[in-house]
């Protein structure tokens, strides 16, 4: 059975894109943490992140570099922060979060509100400074 994220990258799911190339996906987390939190999913349905075949593994991480400094750029962050915990869905996937304070929660259960709008809005601001070419 195909993961949400597997549904997601088809098109079958809605969300809010940010880049993808031939073997990763990114977009918004619709339960953020933090305004921009996104996800880096390899296309490859695989469970454990660390069971991603090692050039799977390495290029994952080069994508989700180039995702975190369209983040940096767009909005602004201290940094960006990397969670791979893995447990919520059953596909491997990289956590982005931008960092705005110092003693901001790196929680994934402290969720913040984001409207569909500004959702949108960060997701084209941040579209617009990854390069992924």
């Amino acid at each position: 059975m195909a993961t949400v994220f597997s549904k997601i990258i088809r098109g079958e799911i809605p969300c809010y894109k940010v880049a993808e190339d031939e073997r990763h996906f990114a977009f918004l987390d619709v339960n953020p943490i933090a305004e921009g939190h996104t996800l880096v999913v390899p296309k490859k349905e695989i469970d454990y992140f660390f069971d991603l075949p090692e050039s799977y593994l390495q290029s994952t991480m080069s994508f989700a570099k180039k995702v975190a400094k369209g983040i940096d750029k767009s909005l602004k962050p201290l940094r960006t922060g990397v969670i791979v915990q893995g447990l919520e869905v059953p596909h491997a996937h990289v956590h982005l979060v931008p960092l705005y304070t110092h003693s901001q929660s790196m929680s994934l259960s402290n969720t913040v509100d984001v409207s569909k709008e500004r959702m949108t809005e960060i997701a084209n601001s941040i579209a617009g400074e990854v390069h992924v070419g």
